[in-house]
């Protein structure tokens, strides 16, 4: 057990080295470019969408944030909704610190 305890962390280096010491394919690609295809979308708002991630990253990204942040407040407003149904009062709370 000892004898294992100290292979341990030599393991776990040699583990987190080895991608490095794999020369499957020679050098990284340098010359890599994402793009959405947009010859298939029917879609007009994915389409949109698309064409917005292939052509302006930084305004995709400020719509990811917004449209997550607005799923959060609808998601929110609609479980409370549901919960308010089934009888649970989450507005009057009362904590009690002892």
């Amino acid at each position: 057990m000892k004898r294992t305890a100290k292979l341990r962390p030599l393991i776990l280096a040699l583990l987190a080295v080895l991608p490095q010491l794999v020369w499957a394919a020679g050098g990284g690609a340098s010359e890599l470019v994402v793009v959405a295809d947009t010859r298939v979308v029917k879609n007009v708002v994915l389409h949109y969408f698309a064409d917005l991630y292939n052509m302006n990253l930084l305004l995709n990204a400020i719509w990811a944030v917004v449209l997550t942040a607005g799923y959060g407040a609808f998601l929110g407003f609609l479980m409370d909704f549901f919960i308010s149904r089934c009888g649970l009062d989450l507005t009057k709370r009362s904590i009690v610190e002892h």
